[in-house]
């Protein structure tokens, strides 16, 4: 697979007729392995080791209803309440991140208003903080860890 700016971890890969899959601890079950699902797992894994979010309060692949159809956010990270708090949108390596990769993301944020929102593609890493009181966003210069953000 492709090397990555994140650190790395102990991954576990298989084979099934095939396909390789590589475990998903949030979802609790093998992943067929692509791109995106490489930088996936590689950020969430970050998150948790390096900026202390807990496991328990992030999901996978959340679902959500935006202008009647079904979309999926790929990581949702949530605060103690249960509230969400943060939402990741990965891109492959190969995939340069653009104004339409912040579009996507910020229309998933229409439904679930968090105040912060993070995009990578495994390589580069952009992470803004809403400011719902302006309607305006600023970029932070890392990845805060979970206890600044648990506010």
């Amino acid at each position: 697979m492709f090397e990555l700016n994140l650190p790395t971890y102990n991954f576990k890969l298989k084979r099934e007729n095939g396909i390789v899959r590589i475990w998903d601890n949030l979802r609790r079950k093998y992943i067929v392995l692509t791109p995106e699902e490489w930088v996936r797992q590689h950020f969430v894994n970050y998150l948790i080791s390096q900026k202390a979010y807990p496991q328990a309060l992030m999901v996978n692949e959340t679902q959500i209803t935006l202008n009647n159809q079904q979309k999926r956010c790929d990581t949702v990270v949530y605060n103690r309440q249960l509230s969400p708090l943060m939402i990741i949108e990965y891109k492959s390596p190969e995939i340069k991140i653009t104004q339409s990769v912040f579009d996507q993301i910020a229309r998933y944020n229409i439904v679930l208003k968090v105040n912060y929102l993070i995009v990578s593609n495994g390589l580069q890493h952009f992470c803004c903080k809403m400011d719902y009181a302006s309607q305006s966003f600023s970029y932070l210069p890392e990845i805060p860890e979970f206890n600044i953000i648990n506010n």
